[in-house]
């Protein structure tokens, strides 16, 4: 029994193209549309799984609505003689009412329910003049990005405040900048101020310790006086006894 046709609309029909150079990872996308008034379960299958990454590989696509597949080819040393002969399959097949299992309800499937379409890959590498013209697109593409960038802050003040609002903006800035160095000035003030402290103390406590050193040479002086005063009063009064 021959299949039914494809209710999915692909776009591209029958090409996958995919533009080096092949040395990085390659994009191109696929995109499904669902233009019945039921939901469709698809999937996307290929012949190299390995060369490829597909995002999303399978899922449902709401009435009316469409969806865009990533399908990403790995590097790879592309050879021009070989033709590819890569392929891909978007199977699909109309949701059941009820479904709560996507994978049982493709499994319990029937052959007459699923619909299939194939598109087959293309390789192209560009020339060299396309390689040099998409550098120079690419530096000038660059180089506007950046003077948009820089122009930016200015355009979009200019064009999203009146006057009074850019007064405004200005003496804030204004009141902001001399806060700013008001309190600047005070901690200069407060680290001026931790310095003298500092200095004083360090002053009072060198006062201190030589006032403790005089009185303590000067204890030392008068004890090794009295210690003679009383060794010579105790010679004298030993010699008077004997």
């Amino acid at each position: 029994m021959a299949r039914p046709e494809q209710v999915l609309l692909l776009e591209p029909q029958h090409e996958l193209k995919f533009r080096g150079p092949f040395s990085d990872v390659v994009t191109t996308n696929l995109k499904l549309s669902n233009p019945t008034d039921r939901n469709v379960c698809f999937k996307v299958k290929t012949t190299a799984p390995r060369r490829y990454c597909v995002r999303p590989n399978s899922g449902i696509i709401d009435a009316g609505t469409s969806i865009n597949v990533s399908v990403m080819l790995q590097p790879f040393e592309y050879d021009p003689n070989e033709k590819s002969k890569h392929k891909f399959m978007v199977q699909s097949m109309l949701a059941p009412p009820d479904m709560t299992d996507m994978e049982g309800v493709w499994k319990e499937a029937k052959p007459e329910e699923l619909m299939d379409s194939k598109l087959r890959c293309v390789f192209e590498m560009p020339t060299e003049n396309e390689k040099t013209h998409d550098m120079e697109s690419n530096k000038m593409s660059s180089s506007l990005l950046k003077s948009e960038s820089s122009a930016l802050p200015v355009k979009s003040l200019s064009s999203t405040l009146n006057d009074g609002e850019v007064k405004n903006f200005m003496e804030e800035c204004k009141r902001l900048q001399m806060e700013a160095q008001r309190l600047r000035e005070e901690n200069k003030q407060i680290r001026e101020d931790d310095g003298f402290r500092m200095g004083k103390s360090n002053i009072m406590s060198s006062q201190h310790a030589s006032g403790s050193m005089k009185r303590e040479e000067g204890l030392s002086a008068r004890s090794v006086a009295l210690i003679l005063l009383f060794f010579t009063v105790g010679v004298i009064v030993g010699k008077l006894v004997l």
